[in-house]
């Protein structure tokens, strides 16, 4: 880099991967999920370009999409085998590796905030179920009743395999739609970050976490080289290590972000059922946005403008 000449900044986010059918995408409901996905980058965005740092940005994204009752995270979370919401999320930042992550929280507004928290505040960097509701309320974390969370689609699909073994992963034709959120980007210090929040699966059971909360299976960052968010089939890429996985080609075989991605998505993944994809953003600002399915919910904001995109 010149003296004088900025460096770049670059955000990306996604709202979940898998089998999304064209066909049952009404032009409605398609502008809604683009509308979503460009405000919550556009979010991110000016956080960056008014110097801030990659950790608020894509704290600032995923807060949104876990507004949205149209993702599978914060209030349109899915519903548990009990009719409950058990809430994952993780926060990563590439400076020095500290990272935050909760997994199977209830009634918490926004659990990225609270992986941020966890990151911040304690000694840990993942903590669980009632006691990280406690962490929450001690933190004066913002809670809401079960009635926000409340979706009456998503209720729908937990009643028609409700009491059975069956479980969903989220609400597209077929169940094949992963409805996982995240986001990462790249600050103008340099510095990388990558956050990850979910409800999970529909009727999961027996406390079921995925891979969104643990750190270099859904969610990674350093500054070396990337920083990764995941959406797909949660075991798959938690038996892959999939995040980290990305950040290894490239640290320890010298592959470029695009080919290290392909390689992750579209080799490794498969053989084990890894249906899904993730979205990566390199230390000189490359995005890479893939997936080895019909679609992914994204967008991405770069030096090269701005894309919103669901289909291939």
């Amino acid at each position: 880099m010149t003296p004088g000449q900025r460096r770049p900044i670059a955000i990306a986010i996604h709202g979940g991967a898998g089998t999304i059918d064209p066909a049952a995408m009404t032009a409605e409901k398609e502008a809604a999920y683009k509308t979503a996905l460009q405000h919550a980058a556009r979010c991110g965005y000016g956080v960056l370009s008014g110097g801030g740092t990659s950790m608020d940005a894509v704290e600032a994204a995923v807060r949104v999409l876990e507004d949205s009752p149209l993702f599978n995270a914060g209030r349109g979370s899915v519903f548990n085998a009990e009719g409950y919401h058990e809430m994952d999320a993780a926060m990563m930042q590439g400076i020095d590796l500290r990272a935050g992550a909760v997994a199977g929280v209830q009634n918490v507004k926004n659990p990225v905030g609270l992986a941020r928290l966890v990151m911040e505040r304690s000694n840990h960097v993942l903590i669980s179920g009632r006691g990280a509701f406690e962490f929450a309320h001690h933190n004066k974390v913002p809670l809401e009743d079960d009635a926000y969370f409340f979706d009456q689609f998503r209720h729908d699909q937990w009643v028609e395999v409700r009491g059975s073994d069956a479980v969903r992963l989220d609400h597209s034709t077929g169940d094949k739609k992963f409805g996982t959120v995240g986001a990462v980007a790249l600050d103008v210090h340099g510095n990388l970050a990558a956050a990850t929040s979910t409800g999970g699966m529909t009727n999961k059971r027996w406390g079921r976490i995925g891979d969104s909360p643990v750190i270099g299976a859904g969610t990674y960052a350093n500054n070396e080289t990337c920083a990764i968010s995941c959406t797909g089939n949660g075991e798959a890429f938690l038996r892959a290590v999939a995040a980290h996985d990305v950040h290894a080609l490239m640290a320890y075989k010298g592959l470029s972000l695009k080919e290290a991605v392909r390689v992750v998505v579209h080799e490794k993944l498969p053989p084990l059922d890894g249906e899904g994809g993730l979205i990566a953003v390199d230390r000189d600002g490359r995005v890479v946005l893939d997936f080895n399915c019909p679609g992914m919910y994204r967008a991405k904001i770069d030096e090269a403008g701005e894309e919103v995109a669901i289909f291939r």
